[in-house]
């Protein structure tokens, strides 16, 4: 009887509920940096005539100067699947029903629910979307390998990257990913993702890459858009504040804003 009331110790946590056994989960600790570049293939993304053209233009305004239709300057989300960018250290955290990346960027952070639940009704779009995922175990070890997420119910403007590569408007987008630790180096994360739209003749796919931190305790800075942003947005026109404090225009020949409630 002892014995049984030991194991059963060691399998039950204080409150009663079954402990987390972390050791069937792959060693995602530490904190992971971004390799490669974080642009997507935009010169073989299989957008429609409609959104290669919304595209082309949004090139040409950033080429004058202009942001296009790139939302981020305004500290809006980047959203799903550009928050995989990684453009900040990310952390994973693995808890027995949810994996949550942690990211400082511009709101980044996302939960990965792998708790079996369906999708949900009426769910609220959101810019990193409604992800749901599950563990496998690929090899038979025992030990879990791959997550497989597939995120749905997302909001826009969001775009791909910082070129301005444009998602259809109707934010129907659905993502697919594969998340796994390289074979050969346990410090070599992949993310590969494959995106179905509407502004697509195709799937859209491309694989992001993760290094793991050599410190043991690395450091962990603090990210505030809002802090020292500079761009201002006045009806559906950016401008910009001067060192001095004066608004200014943000690209050539850019007509001043309506001053209409104000005394001239």
């Amino acid at each position: 009887m002892a014995m049984l009331a030991g194991i059963a110790a060691g399998w039950l946590s204080p409150n009663g509920a079954l402990a987390f056994d972390q050791t069937k989960y792959p060693d995602l600790k530490g904190q992971w940096l971004r390799v490669g570049s974080p642009r997507w293939d935009d010169a073989h993304a299989p957008l429609t005539a409609e959104y290669k053209a919304i595209y082309e233009a949004n090139l040409k305004d950033m080429a004058n100067g202009g942001q296009g239709i790139d939302p981020t300057y305004t500290c809006i989300s980047p959203g799903m699947p550009r928050i995989m960018n990684v453009y900040d250290p990310m952390e994973i955290v693995i808890t027995p029903a949810t994996t949550h990346i942690l990211i400082q960027h511009i709101h980044d952070g996302r939960r990965i629910f792998t708790d079996g639940r369906p999708w949900p009704k009426n769910e609220e779009p959101a810019y990193a979307g409604y992800s749901i995922g599950k563990w496998l175990d690929t090899k038979g070890t025992g030990r879990y390998d791959l997550l497989e997420v597939e995120t749905r119910d997302l909001k826009g403007p969001r775009v791909y990257d910082s070129t301005g590569l444009p998602f259809h408007r109707d934010n129907a987008t659905v993502i697919y990913e594969r998340i796994y630790l390289d074979a050969a180096n346990p410090d070599l994360l992949h993310d590969d993702i494959t995106v179905e739209d509407h502004a697509l003749t195709r799937p859209f796919s491309a694989q992001k890459r993760y290094g793991r931190a050599k410190e043991a305790q690395p450091v962990w800075l603090e990210a505030s858009c809002a802090a020292g942003n500079h761009h201002v947005e006045i009806g559906k026109e950016n401008y910009y504040v001067s060192e001095d404090g004066f608004l200014m225009p943000a690209k050539k020949g850019q007509a001043p804003p309506d001053l209409r409630y104000f005394k001239q």
